[in-house]
């Protein structure tokens, strides 16, 4: 399998936040005008970027190839774990609504589920606040995710180091 399933680290943060600029399209199609045949594809590109990165998601690969090398914006990089774990919730949450949705019929929860997604996704894209990574560093912080899971994310020195 090789590289197909390892998440980047680190990850570009302009980037980043541009899928998540994506990702709340996909989502005002589903909250504000009710297009919940999206949850289908915001579903599949969070479990795509979760286990390989942009690799498999058609989202990240448009960002990754195509949109971030077109803007002047210099790579700012950050540590890979959090935004991993982040995609994680964002799969979580998109999944439980298509399942809800699709499987169940449920389209109101299947909605909020997705407008709690086009909330983080808003933070994350315009603000560049990772609420997924400010969950990460408090759990690391309680010591449910061990501190070997990010040393970049406490040590300054590798954070700039791993930007080099």
């Amino acid at each position: 399998m090789g590289k197909l399933f390892e998440f980047p680290n680190p990850v570009n943060e302009v980037s980043a936040r541009l899928v998540a600029a994506g990702v709340v399209l996909l989502t005002l199609g589903v909250v504000g005008f009710g297009q919940t045949w999206m949850i289908a594809p915001l579903a599949y590109g969070f479990v795509a970027r979760v286990l390989t990165g942009p690799t498999l998601s058609p989202l990240g690969q448009l960002v990754t190839r195509v949109i971030t090398p077109a803007l002047p914006f210099e790579a700012k990089m950050v540590p890979g774990p959090p935004k991993r774990f982040a995609q994680g919730i964002g799969a979580t949450l998109s999944v439980a609504a298509a399942v809800a949705h699709f499987g169940f019929g449920a389209t109101g929860p299947a909605v909020v589920l997705v407008a709690m997604i086009t909330v983080a996704a808003s933070l994350e894209s315009a603000l560049g606040f990772c609420l997924g990574c400010k969950i990460f560093a408090l759990l690391m912080k309680v010591g449910v995710i061990p501190e070997e899971t990010c040393e970049a994310c406490n040590n300054l020195a590798l954070r700039r180091t791993a930007t080099i």
